[in-house]
């Protein structure tokens, strides 16, 4: 399931990202079916990738219902508010989404680059969590080097930019000297050295932070300023540029901020946040103009058609080569059953004969011929299950040695192409 700009408002999505809860825990708990999930939540995505037992249709409905009642015990968003908000991925699509998304392909600004370091970190977080699983582990590995290859191969990864540089950009033609302003940082974590990054880049040398859980450590680190509580709103109002980027979820900023602070003037305030960190009604205070996401969003300019078009490919690609080698793996049970089975065959004629002359030359051919015999049947097998033949293989394996692996697998079908995929999406 896939909710994201396209498909709902900026409003839900907020909602979605404001889970104090970790979800991969509750996702797992909800149904047995569900082997495995990773959530990656970012200040404008949230996406649920799960690993689903038995690739049914009735699985991964149940699966779609866990998800849903996971995100109204964590968020309290009732089921029914997501009708019509969204999309369900799944099959060999899920690791075509991903994989675009962590190049950046599926961003509000196309090729920015901080996604695909939160694609690592979702990965992180469900490991410690104990939620991830074997496919899930090289689904989002593939997805990590995918997004590597994009970033060397093409000018997308060069040329994407993250989201404060184009709120820069967009604040760029009413400034005229970034050197004489003032800036006031409000956040401290990961995205907020991003920001001061930029922010120097553009030449900015007055920076103060705040923060509103009362970090030191980011100030210290950085050279910078740092304003108080108490002094909050005094630093707000007499600030040209007011940048949020924290996790809150109450707004840090309101136009009663900006009052109590004497503010009588013009300033530019970006919320980078999600959900607001600025209130709405600081649009509307004469003087202060609001660049927040679904703004920088609706600014966010087309990247070279070349370039996207060249990342797309390497993304069908890789998503093409996984789902390859999936349905190669469909097959293995059956190679391992049948080598296992003729190697054992012939380990007991070959003690039977230890004792004979030159045993240990006899006994090295013959492992080498078995192993040569037996090399075009595995190449043969690997073929037909990526052809979606897997059953065949089963059913010859059984039929000339009577050798039954089947129930070393799962299910009595071949695995799926990759994980079935339960994803909001906020893009």
């Amino acid at each position: 399931m896939s909710a994201s700009h396209k498909t709902a408002p900026f409003e839900l999505l907020e909602r979605l990202s404001a889970h104090a809860e970790p979800l991969n825990p509750l996702i797992a708990a909800d149904d047995p079916a569900i082997a495995g999930s990773v959530v990656l939540s970012t200040c404008n995505r949230f996406e649920a990738y799960l690993d689903v037992s038995g690739g049914s249709d009735e699985s991964r409905a149940t699966a779609l219902v866990a998800v849903r009642d996971a995100l109204a015990k964590a968020t309290g968003i009732d089921g029914s508010e997501l009708n019509g908000s969204y999309e369900v991925t799944q099959g060999a699509k899920v690791a075509e989404h991903l994989f675009a998304v962590a190049s950046g392909l599926e961003s509000v600004v196309v090729g920015e680059g901080e996604i695909g370091g939160q694609v690592r970190r979702a990965l992180g977080e469900a490991r410690t969590q104990g939620t991830t699983t074997r496919d899930l582990e090289r689904l989002f590995q593939r997805a990590t080097e995918t997004q590597k290859a994009v970033k060397n191969s093409t000018a997308l990864g060069r040329a994407g930019r993250s989201l404060v540089r184009l709120a820069l950009d967009l604040a760029d033609s009413r400034i005229a000297d970034w050197s004489t302003m003032r800036v006031l940082l409000v956040g401290t974590g990961s995205y907020a050295a991003a920001t001061l990054a930029a922010l120097r880049d553009h030449g900015v040398r007055d920076i103060t932070v705040y923060s509103p859980s009362g970090r030191e450590q980011f100030a210290t680190k950085h050279g910078l300023s740092q304003t108080s509580h108490a002094a909050f709103p005094t630093a707000a109002a007499t600030s040209d540029i007011v940048i949020t980027c924290t996790s809150r979820e109450e707004p840090v900023l309101t136009a009663a901020t900006l009052a109590a602070g004497g503010f009588d003037g013009s300033a530019f305030v970006i919320d980078l946040g999600l959900p607001r960190n600025v209130h709405p009604d600081v649009g509307d205070v004469a003087g202060i103009t609001l660049l927040d996401l679904e703004t920088i969003r609706l600014h966010a300019p087309l990247e070279e058609l070349q370039a996207t078009d060249a990342a797309r490919e390497i993304v069908r690609e890789a998503a093409s080569k996984f789902a390859g080698d999936r349905r190669r793996q469909a097959a293995q049970p059956a190679v391992v059953g049948l080598r296992k089975h003729v190697f054992e065959v012939l380990e007991r004629e070959l003690e039977r004969g230890k004792n004979r002359e030159h045993a240990e030359d006899i006994a090295e051919a013959l492992r080498h011929f078995t192993g040569m015999l037996l090399h075009t049947p595995t190449v043969r097998a690997q073929e037909a299950a990526v052809d979606g033949r897997a059953d065949e293989v089963f059913d010859a394996v059984e039929t000339l040695f009577g050798i039954d692996v089947r129930p070393h697998i799962t299910s009595a079908e071949p695995p799926a192409e990759c994980p079935a995929s339960s994803d909001y999406r906020a893009s």
